[in-house]
């Protein structure tokens, strides 16, 4: 096809448009023929509303899957999840194997989660079984730590609800939904902080899946030093990571932003942890996001004019364990330093060699191959396609017990191990 790939954007980003630019590639706005649409969430349910949405053709590409957020709302995430293990377990699938207390041994990675106001019977059951425990309620459809508080009695939810005076949960507003999870109180901490995960994943197809790791994701951490203690408990700077939150801190470093290299924690894993801990630890990242993947797989409309980055936000215990705590439609392009723009300045850079292959004028009906050299800095985490033709994926539901990471090692690490991750 000749000519130049026309683009658009409603989100102006230096870091997208010097990519457009760098390119050649030519801007058009949104009423004109274009091939390449950078949308925002509120952009792509319109451009896929039955009201107001229109046909793409096959030159047309955007960045959002339709229904994105059976992934990235907190509420249909933990639903799917949920989902997918029921069936794996009527399924009598090895994965999805309990332990004597009941818990999962390989789909335990999202911290136990009610939605409200609809579960909040069970939740008051849960809370009555560990009534020191410490939960999170977080809105289902915000972002950047709005609206999100912590909890220790069940007298401060019914305060904070419209209707105290009867058992039943009413919530604030009958549109918001909230999620109230259990508190991950044992955060494992470096400097005497508390610090997540944010790692992006690349998805080109759902059916069959065809998801890609950026090596260069980083650590978030917290401006205060963590402290369990229940006086703290509404202190945001000791307990959430979200950027938005901790560069109002009085602590909060403009030079390195509170950020760490995921590159930098796994050496500093290695050195007071070891090797094949640290090597465990990230193969299990790998196989959480391979199946929260798989979760919603089957759901999403697999449109084949879309490909979507995520942002994964992850924590890891002091027990080295890591938990999912959501996953983003819109991980931020804003940059809070010098390094930060350099990142996400290359990983769009990189998104677009593989979805926008040479650049040329997209044809949606190509086979979503990249060549290698186009990878950059990401690499293959899973391929439902080469995996069902080697016997990979019927050896992930026979064999959990092993450990294949991204770059095909094995782990023999004593203890539960985690199940298998592919290329």
């Amino acid at each position: 096809m000749s000519g130049k790939l026309k683009w658009v954007t409603d989100i102006e980003k230096s870091v997208l448009i010097n990519n457009f630019e760098k390119r050649g590639w030519v801007q058009v706005s949104e009423s004109e023929d274009w091939n390449f649409y950078w949308m925002s969430v509120q952009t792509i349910r319109n451009c896929f509303s039955v009201d107001t949405g229109f046909r793409l053709s096959d030159d047309q590409l955007v960045n959002h899957f339709p229904n994105h957020y059976e992934l990235t709302r907190k509420d249909l995430m933990v639903k799917n999840i949920k989902r997918y293990r029921k069936e794996l377990e009527k399924e009598g699938s090895p994965l999805a194997e309990k332990d004597e207390n009941g818990k999962y041994l390989y789909l335990d990675f999202v911290p136990v989660t009610f939605m409200l106001p609809a579960d909040y019977n069970l939740f008051v059951e849960e809370f009555r079984k560990n009534p020191s425990s410490t939960w999170i309620m977080k809105p289902c459809g915000k972002a950047q730590g709005k609206g999100i508080f912590l909890i220790n009695k069940l007298s401060q939810i019914k305060k904070w609800s419209r209707d105290s005076k009867t058992s039943s949960f009413v919530s604030q507003s009958s549109k918001e939904a909230y999620v109230i999870s259990l508190y991950i109180d044992n955060p494992l901490l470096i400097g005497g902080k508390k610090f997540d995960l944010r790692l992006y994943v690349l998805v080109t197809t759902y059916r069959p899946l065809k998801c890609y790791m950026y090596k260069l994701g980083f650590c978030r951490f917290c401006t205060v030093k963590y402290t369990p203690s229940t006086s703290e408990l509404d202190n945001m700077f000791v307990h959430l990571t979200n950027v938005a939150i901790q560069k109002h801190g009085d602590d909060y470093n403009h030079v390195h932003g509170g950020k760490w290299t995921v590159s930098n924690l796994r050496l500093y894993l290695e050195s007071t942890r070891g090797r094949e801990v640290t090597d465990k630890l990230f193969d299990e990242i790998h196989w959480i996001i391979v199946q929260s993947l798989k979760a919603v797989a089957p759901v999403m409309n697999n449109d084949k004019h879309c490909f979507e980055c995520y942002g994964y936000d992850i924590i890891i215990d002091d027990r080295l364990k890591p938990w999912l705590i959501e996953v983003n439609a819109s991980p931020s392009l804003t940059s809070s330093t010098a390094n930060d723009r350099i990142l996400k300045y290359n990983l769009i850079n990189d998104t677009l060699n593989i979805v926008v292959p040479n650049g040329e004028i997209p044809d949606c009906k190509w086979n979503k191959v990249p060549p290698k050299e186009a990878l950059g800095s990401y690499e293959i985490l899973y391929d439902e396609e080469a995996a069902q033709a080697d016997g990979s994926e019927r050896d992930l539901r026979n064999r959990p017990g092993q450990t294949f990471g991204v770059k095909g090692g094995r782990s023999k690490e004593p203890g539960r191990s985690a199940p298998t991750t592919w290329k």
